[in-house]
């Protein structure tokens, strides 16, 4: 696994932690990532996490109306993270190519949340992505 995948990994670790058990962000960074890390590393889920978290609202507004039947609130919490996460690599962090911001995503959803999520988190952010550009 890549330093850059596993950061991913952690970073959604980290938000699930912030959403879910109203952890510090600080806090949940540092308990995901852990001592051995690389600065690179740290610094990546840093700014993955901070960045998803003050872009948090701008996603769900891209996202909100692609969600054909869906509604944001009834999203598997992973499924928003995950879609938040994604769109905030490929709105706000250029140097990351749309299509490994999308095929992340996808395999942090069909590793992390439901059978269905990964075809599902796929067809959103291709649609984010063409909404894009």
């Amino acid at each position: 696994m890549t330093w850059r995948r596993l950061g991913r990994e952690q970073s959604l670790q980290a938000l699930y932690s912030i959403a879910i058990g109203r952890r510090e962000p600080a806090a949940a960074i540092d308990e995901v990532v852990g001592a051995r890390a690389g600065s690179a590393q740290r610094t990546f889920v840093r700014e993955l996490v901070l960045g998803t978290l003050a872009y948090a609202s701008q996603a769900d507004a891209i996202v909100a109306p692609l969600l054909e039947g869906w509604s944001l609130e009834r999203l598997p919490t992973i499924d928003r993270l995950v879609l938040q996460m994604a769109t905030y690599e490929l709105r706000e962090r250029p140097q990351t190519p749309a299509a490994v911001a999308i095929n992340e995503a996808v395999e942090l959803a069909k590793r992390f949340s439901t059978e269905d999520s990964g075809r599902f988190v796929n067809g959103v952010l291709s649609a984010v992505a063409d909404v894009q550009g």
